[in-house]
């Protein structure tokens, strides 16, 4: 017997529309499973996991932290995933595009006026996309695997930051911790309401970038181009997209999101480089994507439902006495049902027999 996946001739759209939702509360139900195995009271572990980190004003600003660079690098995904260019590296995209925009704060502290903050801007996006560029120019001129190649630049990246705050960019004044300078008012992002939280201007930046990837898929040619070679390269082909051209955009765009998220990180809440700046936003990004349905709008709202995942992994230490790798748990089930649920939506499962060998084969 084989197992065989037969496509459907008309996938259910209302199923298709419900899948992100019938996914997440598969994986509430496998929470609430984990946790009783654990020795906690499911319903108990479920409100200090969703609902406890929403009671408190200041919770809500750290979601909002959170969420700003899970919805940049998400709706950035979305466009590589849409054009069938699988970037799986967002992560060292994200800590090169904060190396990059930190350079102005750590190595020019004299340089404080307020055009500081834009030209770190600029630089995390260069710095993001030129990272991004590099799996691209390997896929478009030797076919490289994209997958492979952005997954590996992740640890390289990782290796770069760790050498620069313990070696060159360490702060002098800094008791010997591995860390850069704390960055100055000039190069930090303002914050929304200081009175009440620390959630700064990111999260605003976050959306309006989404938005804008939006309105760029639904309302322009270079949004058809994306679907349509992502589609059918061979349909692209004949409508006289370039596909290698794509490669390269897909990448550049996705790079440059990830860049400015890694500085709204640093510039943001952390105000320094440390040798780990991300718990992993790069990875949870491509959940996001997919929660998101791979729309920049849906992706506002996944953004927002994963950086709450973070925070409950949080609360479910302090409150429960549960390892950090919760959340990763709950993060990984969540990516997992979504796809099954987008399996079995498209295709059919079909048990056959295998084929029998013949004769001559037999013989042989």
């Amino acid at each position: 017997m084989r197992l065989e996946l037969i496509k459907r001739g008309n996938p259910s759209r209302a199923l298709q529309f419900l899948s992100p939702l019938i996914g997440l509360a598969l994986a509430v139900v496998t929470g609430a499973i984990m946790f009783a195995i654990l020795g906690k009271d499911p319903l108990a572990a479920l409100y200090v996991y969703f609902v406890e980190p929403l009671t408190e004003l200041w919770s809500v600003h750290e979601l909002l932290i959170k969420a700003a660079p899970l919805i940049l690098m998400g709706a950035g995904l979305s466009v590589c995933y849409l054009s069938n260019n699988w970037n799986i590296g967002a992560e060292g995209q994200f800590i090169m595009g904060a190396l990059a925009g930190s350079i102005f704060p750590v190595l020019f502290t004299d340089l404080q006026t307020p055009f500081v903050l834009p030209l770190m801007m600029v630089f995390a996006i260069v710095g993001g996309a030129l990272w991004a560029g590099i799996p691209a120019l390997l896929k478009a001129k030797f076919n490289t695997n994209e997958i492979l190649v952005s997954l590996m630049l992740v640890y390289v990246a990782e290796l770069i930051l760790d050498y620069l705050v313990r070696g060159p960019w360490r702060n002098p004044g800094g008791m010997n911790f591995p860390e850069s300078v704390r960055f100055h008012s000039f190069a930090r992002i303002p914050e929304l309401m200081p009175a009440d939280g620390r959630a700064n201007w990111g999260i605003v930046i976050a959306i309006v970038v989404a938005i804008a990837i939006w309105v760029m898929l639904s309302r322009t040619l270079k949004g058809f181009e994306i679907k349509v070679l992502g589609t059918s390269p061979r349909a692209g082909k004949f409508a006289g997209f370039d596909a290698k051209k794509m490669i390269f955009f897909s990448f550049l765009l996705a790079g440059a999101c990830a860049g400015l998220a890694g500085i709204i990180e640093v510039a943001g809440a952390s105000a320094q480089l440390r040798p780990i700046i991300s718990p992993g936003y790069g990875f949870t990004a491509i959940i996001v994507a997919f929660l998101g349905r791979l729309n920049p709008l849906g992706v506002i709202v996944a953004g927002l439902v994963l950086a709450l995942t973070y925070l409950g992994g949080e609360a479910a230490q302090i409150s429960l006495g549960l390892s950090d790798k919760v959340a990763r748990v709950f993060q990984g089930a969540l990516l997992l049902y979504i796809l099954a649920c987008d399996t079995l939506i498209h295709y059919r499962i079909r048990f056959a027999r295998a084929p029998k060998a013949s004769g001559s084969v037999a013989d042989a």
